[in-house]
């Protein structure tokens, strides 16, 4: 994710403080892994010296001023690019998983030990997406099924390896 298009696309709303830009993302976006503040004034520096967005205002507080931001016009096209810019998919070409297996069959450990350990961590982390779905809100619902669904794929993958085992550990020996 794009931190700093995130924070550009919050504040077409209008200008914010760091600490609303923060909030706001954190409530939209960081359920799982919320902003640091540093972060924010790190992204909101580097937006403000490339132009994507202007002090709109400085108020004077108990510890330091606060500055409120304001997107700025190339702010704005900068956001519609990005938007407009499909992401990349990722294949997954070269996974962690698939590197364990294969180090598992090189090394005589029990790959199927291994691939049993990871099917039981993914139906686990799926039962868990699953109630957080069924209590969440639509936006959670959306990202839990985004998750869910990869961790399907995963998990037919998992199969798919366990029938493929005794196949795989014979090009591996060679």
């Amino acid at each position: 994710m794009s931190i700093g298009h995130t924070l550009l696309g919050l504040l077409e709303s209008g200008p914010r403080h760091g600490y609303d830009l923060k909030r706001a993302f954190d409530e939209r976006f960081g359920h799982d892994r919320p902003l640091a503040y540093g972060q924010v004034y790190s992204t909101m520096a580097r937006l403000l010296k490339n132009g994507l967005v202007e002090v709109d205002g400085i108020e004077p507080g108990g510890g330091p001023e606060r500055k409120r931001y304001a997107i700025t016009d190339a702010g704005v096209t900068d956001v519609a690019a990005w938007l407009a810019q499909p992401e990349k998919p990722e294949p997954y070409l070269q996974t962690t998983l698939y590197t364990k297996v294969v180090l598992a069959l090189l090394t005589g450990r029990p790959a199927e030990e291994l691939l049993d350990a990871q099917r039981s961590e993914h139906l686990r982390l799926m039962r868990e997406l699953t109630r957080r779905k069924t209590a969440g809100d639509l936006a959670d619902q959306l990202i839990c099924d985004h998750a869910l669904f990869h961790l399907e794929a995963d998990l037919r993958w998992l199969e798919l390896t366990a029938a493929r085992l005794d196949q795989l550990a014979a090009e591996v020996a060679k």
